[in-house]
């Protein structure tokens, strides 16, 4: 019964998926009527992918699958701190300065040295951003870069 936290994990993954998937429903209608491609879409996908995994860990868990200890959990819950106030941040900071930070950050974790961490963190926020508000026209937060 080495397996039961990959269930225990999946079931939470599940229960989570669904409150997202449940939440990404709640976006009000845009003006002017439904959309094929509206707020809720991203989320959406993210929310059926997420629930399709925690699926397969639940019927198919690894038999020898160990939990982390010592520095590598210490990691892992770095990482969650993170991406707990990356999400905190989003709103006042925007999506480029917040994900700069926090793709940065996690560069830096898995071995990246400073510049090229934070350089890669600035590209993929940039890029993300140009993608989202200009070619999907689905807008993401300015923040402190908002021109008025």
């Amino acid at each position: 019964m080495t397996f039961i936290g990959d269930r225990i994990l999946g079931i939470g993954l599940l229960v989570l998926a669904v409150a997202y998937g449940w939440a990404a429903q709640q976006w009000p209608e845009p003006f002017g009527g439904a959309e094929a491609v509206g707020p809720e879409t991203f989320p959406t996908i993210l929310a059926v992918v997420l629930a399709l995994s925690s699926l397969y860990l639940i019927v198919k868990p690894d038999p020898d699958a160990r939990w982390p200890w010592g520095r590598t959990a210490a990691e892992l819950l770095l990482a969650i701190v993170i991406l707990v106030v990356y999400a905190l941040l989003m709103e006042p900071l925007g999506f480029v300065l917040a994900t700069t930070a926090a793709v940065g950050a996690l560069c830096w974790r898995m071995g990246a040295r400073p510049l090229p961490a934070v350089l890669v963190g600035l590209v993929s926020a940039v890029v993300v951003f140009v993608t989202f508000n200009y070619g999907l026209s689905l807008a993401l937060p300015a923040g402190l870069l908002e021109i008025e």
